[in-house]
């Protein structure tokens, strides 16, 4: 059985997200708002990936401050809510100033995901 894993970044410019199964294989890659339009839209998201996968999401939010603030504004209930559910688990990962990526033109699709693949990665090797 593999797991599946998920890191989202948010920030002023959009959410980022990867999602892989097991230690090599993207399943989704997206780019979305950066406020999502309901207060419950990660928490489906997180469902319904798990749902059509059939297994569990294990998912990272990386975000600069606190999940208490940053995240909050984001992402409401998700910290009101159980961060772990048979579903979806969901953790906080603070991003330091090392790790954040620069900038480039996203000319190519929806740019570059390396930083989110490395995290990823880094959480399935754990």
């Amino acid at each position: 059985m593999q797991s599946v894993w998920m890191a989202i970044r948010p920030s002023p410019g959009g959410a980022r997200l990867l999602a892989m199964q097991g230690a090599g294989e993207t399943i989704l890659k997206a780019k979305l708002l950066s406020n999502p339009s309901h207060p419950r839209a990660l928490q489906t998201l997180l469902e319904g990936l798990a749902l059509w996968q059939g297994h569990k999401v294990h998912a990272a939010l990386c975000a600069d401050e606190s999940p208490r603030s940053s995240a909050t504004s984001h992402y409401p209930d998700l910290f009101t809510d159980p961060a772990d559910t048979l579903l979806y688990a969901v953790d906080w990962v603070p991003v330091t100033r090392a790790r954040k990526r620069r900038r480039r033109n996203d000319s190519g699709g929806l740019g570059d995901f390396r930083d989110l693949r490395q995290l990823v990665l880094w959480e399935v090797l754990r």
